[in-house]
C-alpha cells in the first residue's frame, strides 16, 4: 500500500513540476544534443536484453526522459541489465521533488545538480533503495539549517549510523553499510556523499589513490555549500568543515580526484574521460602544487603521440599508478601534482621508458621509448615526498567541546543497535537449538552482524534439507544437503556474510552441481564468490537458460564453454571504464561485457554446469578443472586465453631470490618491502599474493614457479620522514629454468626508517574504563610510543626511570605514551608511586588477552616472553622504534627517534 502511495505522490508531483511538457532538465542546448547522441550510441551498442523499455512509458514528461537519458548514456553496463528503469525513474522522480522541497534547491546550478545530486552511482557499491530511506529520516532534521550547517549535520547523523573498520576492496552498499554499523574509509564516503545527495546537497567522493608519504590510501568527501566545495572525514564529525584528521597527511599528497558521473567541464583540471565519467585533479584544494609537461619521444627522436604515461607514487612497495594519459601530437601529456617525486613511465606497444620526477623542480621532462621486454638490469632511486604543510581552521574550545559530547552521544546511539546484534551466547543457543555444530555457526552469525536474521532463516531451511552425507555420484544432479549449508557459508566472505541475501544463498544451496567433491567443489563449485562482484543468484538461471545437449557438451569439454564465450559475448571495456563487474545473468541479458565481467561470467556459468572453475587471485588468470574422471583424479588444470584457439598450460619456470638482512629485517614482507610484477602491454602488473602470509622466505627463498616472462622485483625501505629508499630489478624467468635474483633492501645509516608495523586500530582496556579502546582513539593522528610492562622486575623498572629522568623532553614532544600491563593482576601490582615524574601525557590500560604484545613480537620478530617491550609507531602503522628487554638509557634512545622524526 505504501508504495502504491509513494508513486501515486511521484506522479502527481511530476505533473506539478512538469506541467509544462516541454520543461527541459538538460537547459543546454549543445550538451542536450551531445548526451542525446551519447545515448543513441549506448543503444546502438546494448541492442539485447529489451534494456531501454523505461523509455516507452507514455507518462514521462520531458525532463523526466532527459534526466533518464542522461543517467543511462553514461552508466556502466552493469547498471542496465541489473537494475530496472523502473528503480532509475523512481530516483529521478525523487531528487526533483527533494530539489523542489530543500530551501536550496533553486541555488544549485543545473551542472552541479545534473553530476552530483542526481546520479545514484558512487563508486563501486551495489546499487539500493537509500535515497528515499535517507530522505525520509533527514529531512525534519535539517530543517531551517543552512547549507553548510546542513552538511555538518548530515556527518553527525552518519556518524550515528556508521564507523571505521578496515574490510576488503568490495565496497557495500549504503544501506548494508548502516545495517553493518561500519566500513572502510571508501564505504564511510560512499554512505555519506549517497546521504548528502539524498537531500539534494551536490557531495562528491575525493580518493588520493596512494599517499606519497606512507602506506596507505583514504577517501573522503567534499560537499558544496553557497557557491564554494567544502571537505571532511565522512563519518567523522567535526565542529566546521575543511577540518579532518588527514588535514596534515593531505598536504603531503601528490594526487587527489574524484570521478564525476557523465562529461562534466568544470574548473578543476581534467586528468582522463571515459564514456562513463570525467576524472578531475582536485589536488590544488590539499596542497602546493606544480605543474610539469612531459614529452615522449621515439628511439630517434621523434614525438610518439598516443603514448600511454602513467605517474606512479612507491607505496605498498610497489610504483602504483595515480594518474594516466596519453600523448598528443606533439608527444606531450601534462599534470599538476603535488610537490613531490613521481616514477613517469611512458610506453607504447612493447617500447617503454622511464625516468624520475620531482613535481616543483623540473616542470618539463622528455622520456625516450628506448627499453624492451628481456633486458636484464638493476637501479636504485631515491623517492621523496611533499613536505607538510596544514592549514588548519580555527575551531573555539566551546566548539570543540559541543563537537564532542554530540560525538559521544552519537557513539551510544550506534552502539545501542550493535548490542541488538549477533552475541556469542546468542549464537550458541541458536546452533544448539537446531542442532547445528556451535563451534562453526557462532562465528559465522557473529560476523553476519546485522545480516544474522539471513542466516539464520537459511540454516534453519537448510537444515531440513535431505542427508545423505555427501556420497554423490560424479554426475549427481544438484547439491541442496544440509551438510554443504556451513560449507557455502565458509567460502564466501566476512563482508559477504554482512549483506548476503537469503535468495543468493538459496540459489547456490540448492543448485550447485553435486557430482565432484573432493578439493574442488567447495571453493570452486559451490561458492557463488568469483572476484570482487557483488553476489547474485545465477545458477538455477543458467540450467535452465542453457539447453541440456550444450551442458552435457560443456562438462565434456569445457573448451567449447570457451568457444561459446569467444562467439557470444562481445567485449567493449569502453562502455563500462570503471570496470564494475556486471552480474552473471546481466552478461547472459546483455551479451555485451568488458572483459573483467566475461572473466567472472566464464566461471559462473561453468559453476552452473559443475566445471570447477576460478579466478587465480595472484596472476588474475581464468582456470578450470576439466571435468572428466581422470583429469580430476590427476589434478589437470587449463588456464583459459579468449584468444587462442586452444586452451594450454602456461610455460613456466622457478624463481629464487638471496637476501642479505639489513638490521630489524630478517625476512622482508610482501607489500610492506617487497613486490613483483609481471610485463604485459608495455607496463608491468602486480602479482597480488597473500598480504598477512607472503614473505622473503616462503615465496622467494627457496623459490616459487612463475609464469615464462619479464619480471620486475621492487624493494623500498621506509624512512620516518616518508622518503623511501628503493631499488628496482628487471629479470627473465625463462621456460623449465630456475632463474635467482638477489632482493636488496637499501637502508639509510643516518635516518630513522620504518622497520615494522602495528595496527593503531588495535584495542585494549584503559584503567578505569568499562569498555576497550583503540590505540588511535587514546593517541589521535600521528606517532605514538607503546610499552608493555613487567611489574617488578629490573629492565621494566629501568625503563620507566629513564623515561622519567626525560619527562620535560617527552611533555614537550606532546604525543601520548600508553603503557599496558599483560593482565589486571599484574596492574594490581604497580606501584605508579616508585616512578616519580613520569610524563604528563601517559596512559595506562590492560592489554587483553596479551594481543598487543603478541602482535608486536610477531611483526617484529622478537621473543614471546620478554619484557618490557616498547615502540615509538604512527597511525599509519609504522614502526620507527623497538626495544625489548633490559636496555640502559631507553629514555634517551626514544628521544633521539623523537627528534630524528
Amino acid at each position: 500500500m505504501k508504495t502504491l502511495i509513494r508513486l501515486f505522490l511521484y506522479s502527481t508531483l511530476s505533473v506539478l513540476l512538469f506541467s509544462c511538457s516541454k520543461t527541459h532538465f538538460l537547459k543546454d542546448e549543445a550538451y542536450r544534443r551531445q548526451v542525446e547522441a551519447d545515448f543513441a550510441l549506448k543503444k546502438q551498442q546494448l541492442p539485447n536484453g529489451d534494456l531501454f523499455a523505461v523509455f516507452a512509458d507514455s507518462t514521462l514528461t520531458t525532463g523526466e526522459r532527459e534526466a533518464l537519458m542522461f543517467l543511462y548514456a553514461y552508466m556502466p553496463i552493469g547498471d542496465i541489465t541489473d537494475y530496472s528503469g523502473k528503480y532509475y525513474l523512481d530516483q529521478v522522480r525523487l531528487s526533483e521533488q527533494v530539489r523542489h522541497e530543500m530551501p536550496w534547491g533553486e541555488i544549485i546550478p543545473d551542472d552541479l545538480y545534473r553530476h552530483f545530486v542526481l546520479p545514484v552511482r558512487i563508486n563501486n557499491e551495489n546499487l539500493d533503495e537509500s535515497r528515499q530511506v535517507f530522505y525520509d529520516e533527514l529531512k525534519d532534521r535539517i530543517k531551517g539549517l543552512s547549507m553548510q550547517d546542513a552538511i555538518l549535520e548530515v556527518n553527525h547523523w552518519c556518524h550515528e549510523k556508521v564507523v571505521y573498520r578496515p574490510s576488503d576492496a568490495r565496497t557495500s552498499s549504503p544501506l548494508a553499510s548502516v545495517k553493518t554499523a561500519y566500513g572502510r574509509c571508501g564505504e564511510e564516503s560512499t554512505f555519506t556523499v549517497a546521504a548528502l545527495r539524498s537531500v539534494g546537497i551536490p557531495a562528491r567522493q575525493v580518493y588520493t589513490p596512494r599517499w606519497a608519504h606512507t602506506d596507505d590510501n583514504h577517501a573522503w568527501v567534499e560537499a558544496w555549500a553557497d557557491g564554494k566545495w567544502y571537505f571532511f572525514g565522512a563519518c567523522e564529525p567535526e565542529p566546521v568543515l575543511n577540518l579532518g584528521w588527514f588535514n596534515a597527511p593531505a598536504s603531503r599528497g601528490m594526487l587527489m580526484h574524484t570521478k564525476v558521473f557523465g562529461h562534466y567541464a568544470g574548473p578543476e583540471e581534467i586528468m582522463f574521460e571515459t564514456p562513463n565519467y570525467t576524472e578531475i585533479n582536485v589536488i590544488d584544494n590539499y596542497a602546493p602544487t606544480a605543474k610539469t609537461v612531459v614529452t615522449v619521444l621515439d628511439v630517434n627522436g621523434n614525438p610518439v603521440e598516443g603514448a600511454k604515461v602513467e605517474f606512479k607514487v612507491y607505496n605498498y612497495a610497489e610504483f602504483y599508478s595515480v594518474a594516466t594519459k596519453y600523448t598528443d601530437k606533439e608527444g606531450t601529456a601534462s599534470l599538476t601534482a603535488g610537490k613531490g617525486d613521481i616514477l613517469v613511465w611512458a610506453s607504447k606497444d612493447d617500447v617503454f621508458g622511464y625516468a624520475k620526477l620531482s613535481f616543483g623542480k623540473d616542470d618539463k621532462l622528455t622520456l625516450k621509448l628506448d627499453r624492451k621486454p628481456g633486458e636484464v638490469y638493476s637501479l636504485a632511486l631515491d623517492m621523496v615526498p611533499p613536505v607538510e604543510g596544514a592549514n588548519i581552521p580555527e575551531v573555539t574550545e566551546e566548539q570543540r567541546a559541543q563537537n564532542d559530547h554530540r560525538v559521544a552521544r552519537e557513539d551510544s546511539i550506534r552502539n545501542a543497535y550493535v548490542a541488538t546484534m549477533m552475541t556469542e551466547e546468542l549464537a550458541g543457543k541458536f546452533a544448539r537449538e537446531y542442532g547445528m555444530d556451535s563451534v562453526q555457526v557462532t562465528p559465522l552469525l557473529v560476523a553476519s552482524r546485522g545480516n544474522h536474521q539471513v542466516l539464520k532463516d537459511f540454516l534453519i531451511a537448510a537444515s531440513k534439507a535431505e542427508s545423505t552425507g555427501l556420497s554423490l555420484g560424479l554426475f549427481a544432479d544438484k547439491a541442496g544437503k544440509k551438510e554443504t549449508a556451513l560449507p557455502l557459508l565458509g567460502v564466501i566472505s566476512q563482508k559477504d556474510l554482512r549483506d548476503v541475501s537469503l535468495e543468493v544463498l538459496e540459489d547456490h544451496f540448492y543448485n550447485s552441481k553435486a557430482g565432484y567433491v573432493g578439493e574442488y567443489y567447495y571453493a570452486d563449485i559451490l561458492s557463488p564468490r568469483v572476484a570482487n562482484e557483488m553476489l547474485t543468484p545465477y545458477k538455477k538461471f543458467f540450467q535452465e537458460a542453457v539447453l541440456t545437449a550444450d551442458a552435457d557438451a560443456f562438462r565434456k569439454d569445457p573448451q567449447l564453454l570457451v568457444d561459446w564465450c569467444k562467439k557470444n559475448i562481445q567485449i567493449n571495456n569502453d562502455i563500462n571504464s570503471q570496470r564494475i563487474p556486471i552480474s552473471p545473468v546481466g552478461v547472459w541479458k546483455a551479451r555485451v561485457a568488458d572483459e573483467k565481467s566475461r572473466d567472472i561470467f566464464f566461471v559462473a556459468i561453468a559453476r552452473s554446469m559443475g566445471i570447477p572453475a576460478w579466478i587465480d587471485p595472484v596472476t588474475g588468470k581464468i582456470q578450470y578443472q576439466d571435468f572428466t574422471e581422470e583429469n580430476l583424479k590427476n589434478g589437470k588444470t587449463w588456464d583459459v586465453d579468449f584468444e587462442a584457439e586452444k586452451q594450454t598450460q602456461a610455460p613456466s619456470g622457478v624463481l629464487k631470490a638471496t637476501y642479505q638482512p639489513i638490521r630489524s629485517l630478517g625476512n622482508p614482507k610482501y607489500y610492506s618491502h617487497f613486490t613483483l610484477s609481471r610485463f604485459e602491454d608495455g607496463t608491468f602488473h602486480l602479482l597480488n599474493y597473500d598480504e598477512e602470509k607472503t614473505t622473503w622466505e616462503e615465496l622467494l627463498k627457496n623459490g616459487t614457479r612463475l609464469d615464462a616472462g619479464y619480471y620486475m622485483l621492487t624493494t623500498g625501505t621506509r624512512l620516518a620522514n616518508g622518503s623511501v629508499l628503493t631499488n628496482v630489478s628487471f629479470f627473465n624467468v625463462e621456460k623449465d629454468q630456475d632463474t635467482t635474483i638477489e632482493l636488496v633492501m637499501r637502508e639509510s645509516k643516518d635516518q630513522v626508517q620504518v622497520i615494522g608495523s602495528f595496527n593503531s586500530e588495535s584495542l585494549y582496556l584503559p584503567v578505569g574504563f568499562e569498555e576497550p579502546q583503540s590505540i588511535l582513539q587514546t593517541c589521535g593522528r600521528g606517532y605514538f610510543v607503546v610499552g608493555v610492562l613487567g611489574v617488578g622486575q629490573e629492565p621494566t623498572n629501568h625503563a620507566l626511570k629513564d623515561i622519567a629522568a626525560l619527562k620535560d623532553d617527552f611533555d614537550k614532544w606532546g604525543r601520548h605514551i600508553v603503557l599496558l600491563f599483560p593482565n589486571e593482576a599484574q596492574y594490581k601490582r604497580f606501584n605508579p608511586g616508585e616512578f616519580p615524574g613520569l610524563p604528563s601525557n601517559l596512559t595506562y590500560g590492560i592489554d587483553t588477552e596479551g594481543a598487543i604484545q603478541k602482535q608486536i613480537t610477531e611483526s617484529m620478530k622478537l621473543s614471546g616472553k620478554t619484557l618490557p617491550i616498547f615502540i615509538i609507531a604512527d597511525t599509519f602503522n609504522r614502526v620507527v622504534f623497538v626495544s625489548q628487554g633490559y636496555t640502559i638509557g631507553l629514555g634517551e634512545q626514544l628521544m633521539k627517534v623523537v627528534h630524528g622524526l
